[in-house]
This record gives structure tokens, sequence and C-alpha cells, in this order.
């Protein structure tokens, strides 16, 4: 019985070491010039199929409602913006960043300027997941739709919050805009 189990391990760590060798020679053929983080893009990947499959199964027993409202839609969206740019780019949320990038400056209004770290092809692709507001939305819209599916009106709550945090952010630009044209 434990020949077997070592025999199986062997051929599994064969496997193995054959991927891992398929994947850094695809990764050298794509980009041969500079180094890219596809292993951890894979995980990233990875990662995001779990969460979607694992909302898939909780949404399952409760059924898909019969449509999404316009409005919520829109709530969502204006929620999803405003997580995602809180996230990648509030001084607040650095912390959360911090393992995966370095502080470079202060870059818009309220938003800071950082850059990935190299530090291997995970902590590559999470720093860039991260510091991107594009790529976390993916990210950021798949939780408030699992939300409204699981808990619709405490998502709807929390992205009312946020959306009316995405309003004051664009009065606030106004505001500033009018006040320098008075001047």
């Amino acid at each position: 019985m434990s020949e077997a189990r070592t025999e199986a391990s062997t051929e599994a760590s064969t496997a193995t070491s054959a991927l891992g060798a398929r994947l850094r020679a695809a990764g050298e053929a794509y980009s041969p010039d500079e180094e890219r983080p596809l292993r951890g893009y894979v995980g990233a990947m990875a990662a995001y199929a779990g969460l979607v499959a694992a909302v898939a199964a909780a949404t399952r027993s409760r059924g898909l409602p019969e449509r999404i409202s316009p409005w919520d839609v829109l709530l969502l969206s204006v929620a999803t913006h405003r997580l995602a740019r809180t996230i990648s780019k509030d001084a607040v949320a650095s912390p959360l960043r911090a393992p995966f990038t370095r502080y470079r400056g202060a870059a818009a209004p309220s938003e800071l300027a950082e850059e990935v770290r190299d530090d291997g092809p995970v902590r590559h692709a999470v720093g860039e997941l991260l510091t991107c507001p594009f790529c976390l939305a993916q990210w950021v819209a798949t939780g408030f739709t699992a939300g409204h599916l699981l808990a619709p009106r405490g998502t709807r709550a929390v992205a009312a919050t946020l959306t009316a945090v995405a309003g004051a952010d664009f009065l606030q630009y106004a505001y500033a805009k009018a006040q320098a044209s008075a001047h």
C-alpha cells in the first residue's frame, strides 16, 4: 500500500515538474525581453474562479432572481467604481497594498502613486491587481453581485453609501473647479 502511494506521489511530482517547465517555456516565449508574472496571474485567475464557483454554489439553492433592476445595476456600478478606487488609490487603504507595492508619492488629489514590487510572480500579480482600479473592479463587482444575490438589503445599503461618497467626490471636484474659476 505504501509503495503505491510513493509511486503515485512520484508520478504527481513528475507531472507537476513537467507542467511547470511547460509554463516557464510558454512564459519565456510570450515575453522574452521582459519577465511577466504569468504564474501569479494563473493563481489570481484560479482564486477568482474559486470565488465565482463558491457564489454559484451558494446561490444554487436559492435560485437566481428573474432579473436585476437597472437601478441596482447603476447603484452597484457606481459603488464598484468607488470601492475599487478606494482600495487601489486611497492613502487610507495603503496598508493593504504595502506588502505588494512601494510608495512613490502623491498622484491625483487624495490618491497615491505606488510601484508594484517585483519580488516574485505572486506578489507582483497581486500588486498589479491592488493598484489597478480597472483590474480590481472585476473582483469588487463580483463581490457586490454575490452580495446582491445572497443579501440584497445589506448590499444595497453598502452600495448606497459608496455611491453617495462617489457623488460627494464629484461635488468636491466641481466645487474646487468653481473656486479656481472665481479666482
